[in-house]
């Protein structure tokens, strides 16, 4: 039985969230603020952490970047009532997996978390190899050649999808679905985003661009 913690400080919400979990399996635990979150998050005892932007003592971004500083990897989806994409990005960016608006369907979130869920248990290779690049992911660590290369949550994984399809062309909804989640925003351009996030950290040749196609990791360079 998968362990599921729970910030949020809106006490409806929380049961709300609590009650449709346990009935499908799930075991929970609500905290309300966010130094308990990063408490809780430590002991290693949950599988996937769903956190609430406006926490109170520490809110939801804080949160992640003390996880995200001390390598916790634990999945994480965010909740928040929040509008604008600079807060979508900027959670993303911080680390988190996944990123819902209030108000959302519970099943939505069921079905969120089971993905979530399943990229980490699933058995693929854990070091993956393309050209001179390296990914382990079991430890989250990151090499071009000898180099380390300190990536954030969300550039590890675009890399690691990139890698498990070298010199296949990706579409951005593909990688929207695989890296995301879910179906974003068609409008936004996160995917270019990111992509330029990881060509200023492995070089700018390492990914192409496929004209009205997508992107490429290429496995030569």
């Amino acid at each position: 039985m998968n362990s599921i913690l729970i910030a949020e400080d809106e006490q409806r919400i929380a049961a709300f969230i609590g009650k449709g979990l346990a009935a499908e399996g799930f075991r929970t635990e609500v905290v309300a603020d966010g130094r308990s979150a990063v408490e809780y998050a430590r002991s290693g005892q949950f599988d996937l952490l769903v956190l609430d932007i406006g926490l109170p003592k520490l809110d939801g971004f804080s949160v992640l970047r003390v996880l995200r500083t001390e390598r916790i990897e634990i999945p994480v989806i965010i909740l928040t009532a929040r509008d604008a994409i600079e807060d979508t990005v900027a959670g993303l960016k911080g680390g988190a997996d996944d990123y819902m608006r209030k108000p959302f369907a519970i099943e939505e979130l069921i079905a969120r978390i089971r993905l979530r869920l399943r990229s980490e248990a699933s058995g693929e290779a854990s070091v993956l190899r393309v050209g001179e690049l390296t990914l382990d992911v079991r430890t989250r660590r990151a090499s071009r050649g000898e180099t380390a290369v300190e990536l954030t949550a969300r550039e590890f994984t675009l890399l690691e999808t990139f890698m498990r399809h070298p010199d296949e062309v990706l579409t951005r909804q593909q990688l929207l679905s695989r890296v995301w989640g879910f179906d974003f925003d068609p409008g936004s351009n996160v995917v270019d985003v990111y992509v330029g996030y990881l060509r200023t950290k492995l070089g700018g040749e390492q990914i192409e661009t496929v004209r009205g196609a997508g992107y490429r990791l290429r496995a030569k360079v």
